[in-house]
């Protein structure tokens, strides 16, 4: 058993790193246990052909410039480098391929079991898996029957392995908007939407759509005081001309089908039509089963907190979406969190 730490980070992410840099500024004794055996959370699973919906300047987390032109709209791979980078630069201990598989809380704080049978032991925890940790799959009827594939979006990389074939992207968001355009360049592809996408121009008079976010405060607007997470918006960033060749459309959108059948879907009509593969981008949900024996989620398995503030003493949140702003589990939020966050938890050390 090791001797007790001020505080265990949980995740080796974007958020586990803005909080790891915060405990090193107050000169704090901590450990980063990441899951994987690489630094970057979720940033390695994503679409080959992902880019940031922000620019480079208004991507950067606290203490350290996103490199290059500023204005530009960095890739996958890039994140996954400057992720790196901001771990060796600021020489973050971070342990790989430790993942939590319990968790008990004592006098002292909380002992921690990983999956290599170490114990920890911290008298205070930040969870720093984000909202991205357990794809989110819908219920739908007759999807046992179906005989062609689905996948979620974090399984789909690129749409080499579905040239000519009949596809459907379920989901409305960025993420959605952006694979079902690819893909229609191979396949004929529709999104099937609960409502119809609403988009919001990237650039407003030449200005980036994050400079007015920032300038007007709503992406740091303190929703938490009142009570309640940020709002996350469905309005999709139109990058690329997506609305262009949405409204053309190449991809189509179509009212959400109803159930499967065998060979493919039912559409709201009653119309029966083929499909080869069917996407669900339908987002995540957190996954915290080693949290569930010390109280800390309610009965759909999701975190109590208010402003990332567990009602669980001593255990803190960071990267979740909605968690204090509408720029809760972005780079350029998780360190805003991370501060706060750090903030609090070193008044109840003290106490």
């Amino acid at each position: 058993m090791k001797k007790i730490l001020d505080t265990i980070v949980i995740g080796g992410g974007q958020a586990g790193l803005a909080s790891g840099y915060h405990l090193q500024k107050k000169g704090l004794h901590f450990l980063i246990l990441e899951a994987s055996d690489q630094i970057g959370g979720s940033w390695p699973r994503y679409y080959d052909s992902l880019n940031l919906f922000s620019p480079a300047g208004y991507s950067s987390m606290p203490g350290m410039k996103f490199p290059g032109d500023q204005k530009r709209y960095p890739d996958r791979d890039e994140v996954i480098r400057y992720l790196q980078d901001y771990k060796l630069k600021f020489d973050l201990p971070v342990l790989m391929n430790q993942r939590v598989d319990l968790i008990e809380k004592n006098e002292e704080g909380f002992v921690i079991r990983t999956n290599t049978g170490e114990l920890f032991k911290a008298r205070t925890i930040i969870n720093a898996t984000g909202s991205f940790s357990s794809p989110f799959i819908p219920k739908i009827a007759g999807m046992g029957d179906f005989q062609g594939n689905t996948l979620h979006s974090s399984q789909y990389r690129n749409s080499q392995p579905f040239h000519n074939q009949r596809v459907i992207i379920v989901g409305g968001g960025n993420s959605a908007v952006q694979i079902a355009v690819e893909m229609s360049e191979v396949s004929r592809t529709t999104l099937a939407v609960r409502q119809s996408i609403q988009f919001v121009k990237q650039q407003i008079g030449k200005l980036d759509l994050h400079f007015w976010i920032k300038l007007i405060g709503f992406d740091n607007f303190p929703y938490w005081r009142f009570g309640k997470t940020a709002p996350i918006s469905n309005a999709v960033i139109d990058s690329n001309r997506f609305k262009e060749r949405i409204t053309a459309g190449n991809p189509n959108q179509q009212p959400m089908f109803t159930s499967f059948y065998e060979s493919g879907v039912i559409w709201p009509n009653g119309d029966k039509e083929h499909v080869d593969t069917v996407i669900f981008a339908t987002g995540f949900r957190p996954k915290l089963p080693y949290l569930q024996t010390i109280g800390a989620l309610d009965d759909e398995g999701l975190p109590v907190h208010k402003a990332g503030i567990s009602k669980v003493t001593g255990l803190y949140y960071v990267g979740l979406e909605g968690q204090r702003s509408f720029a809760s589990a972005t780079l350029r939020g998780v360190g805003s969190d991370a501060q706060f966050v750090v903030k609090k938890l070193l008044k109840h050390l003290k106490e």
